[in-house]
């Protein structure tokens, strides 16, 4: 675009010159420290205009039989894995499905259908189920449970605008439609690496499983220790069995870090502990840190484990939802069921908008975050989520909560 400069009459020049001129003469003023640099500010690309935009109430639509066949109802598609091959995934299943129903009788909300598909043993029976959650008016799909089943459901309920709420950990799976509502490793690490540097850790390490999960947790851990302004001395990762750590812990207690973090639980963390301690790892002045995997409340029979930190959830802020979770089905529900709860709430929530505009990506990712079974939680525009987490103490008998989970985003906005 050319430049525009508006001509001056000689005497406005003249004018000009003089008043340059005794500025030049005059004692400059001192010069005022730079502003500090902006903060970066990630872009994200807003995403394409779905190509068959579910945009209308049709007559072939699910609906109930007490609603005008002029109004659109909230139908919201549930994809869960009721037929899995997999004894623990159809029990998930089966929880989250209860919490959905609960979480429904609890809003007291007659305008939301619930219709369900099965997420089944492919992406291929999870993109079948999409298509029918589509075919009969899904304005919001929830789950699936696995990160392939969430690949294949994607790019179907993109095609027609639809977001996805789904439960899977696999972060590369979000983004573009989709939402995970899972606590990934990433925030639980960031967590408690952060928490312990602002208690006075520099020196960190971490002993991580040969497995994806591991792969995850080291990469988190490299970005917490720099993003803390604290140094990472060594990442050791090890088989996932107890006899096979000596090697790894012997390696991490060289190093004299003054806090490792180890992303294991059951068995095998209660074995990297006192081989820790046996290879010269002080457990009164090295501070051990952990993840989600942590919690179990008999980790203080281990006496190596009892002082250390994990990120997690509050293990309290559910005691509402799993006291009437139990008195509803006479069964202590999955920690994944309250998420389906949440799912539900939110879908309700924002079901009061206009139909077919009302699961809109700036209603989804609200920054000021929703309040959930297990604390706040938000959506982040690349289709993560952010959760409010505590930080937990191992102590003989349980856990002590030492840094509260956030109640607000307020001071993160």
């Amino acid at each position: 675009m050319p430049s525009f400069r508006p001509s001056l009459p000689p005497s406005r020049l003249f004018a000009i010159a003089l008043c340059l001129g005794l500025a030049a003469c005059a004692t400059p003023p001192p010069k005022a420290p730079p502003p500090p640099p902006p903060k970066p500010v990630v872009v994200v690309p807003p995403a394409p205009a779905a190509p068959h935009p579910l945009d209308q109430n049709l007559p072939t639509f699910l609906s109930l039989p007490n609603l005008a066949k002029d109004h659109t109802p909230v139908r919201v598609g549930i994809i869960l894995p009721f037929g899995s091959r997999d004894a623990t995934a159809r029990n998930w299943a089966a929880a989250m499905m209860n919490a959905t129903e609960l979480s429904l009788f609890d809003a007291g909300n007659k305008d939301m259908v619930l219709m369900t598909a099965d997420e089944g043993n492919t992406p291929a029976e999870a993109a079948a189920a999409a298509r029918k959650l589509l075919a009969q008016g899904a304005e919001i799909i929830v789950g699936p449970l696995l990160g392939t089943s969430v690949s294949a459901v994607a790019p179907i309920a993109r095609d027609r605008g639809v977001p996805v709420l789904a439960f899977s950990t696999e972060k590369k799976v979000a983004g573009n439609g989709v939402y995970l509502l899972s606590v990934l490793p990433q925030s639980e690490v960031g967590r408690v690496v952060g928490y312990a540097v602002a208690e006075g850790h520099h020196d960190l390490a971490a002993m991580v499983p040969q497995n994806d999960y591991g792969d995850v947790v080291a990469s988190a851990f490299d970005e917490a220790v720099k993003a803390a302004g604290a140094t990472s001395l060594e990442v050791e990762h090890f088989t996932p069995n107890p006899g096979a750590v000596m090697a790894p812990s012997q390696a991490i207690a060289k190093t004299q870090a003054d806090a490792v973090l180890i992303a294991q639980g059951g068995t095998v963390l209660r074995a990297i502990a006192p081989t820790l301690a046996f290879d010269g790892l002080d457990p009164a002045k090295v501070k051990l840190l952990g993840t989600s995997l942590w919690l179990d409340p008999t980790l203080g029979r281990e006496q190596t484990l009892v002082g250390g930190w994990f990120a997690a959830t509050d293990p309290a802020a559910d005691d509402a939802f799993t006291a009437k979770y139990k008195d509803a089905y006479h069964a202590t529900p999955p920690q994944v069921a309250a998420l389906a709860y949440d799912a539900i709430s939110l879908a309700g929530l924002l079901g009061k908008g206009t139909p077919y505009h009302r699961f809109t990506p700036a209603a989804l990712t609200d920054p000021n975050g929703f309040a959930g079974v297990n604390g706040i939680f938000r959506l982040r525009a690349d289709g993560t989520a952010e959760h409010g987490l505590a930080v937990l103490e191992v102590t003989a008998d349980g856990f002590n909560v030492v840094s509260p989970a956030p109640k607000t985003f307020q001071n993160s906005l």
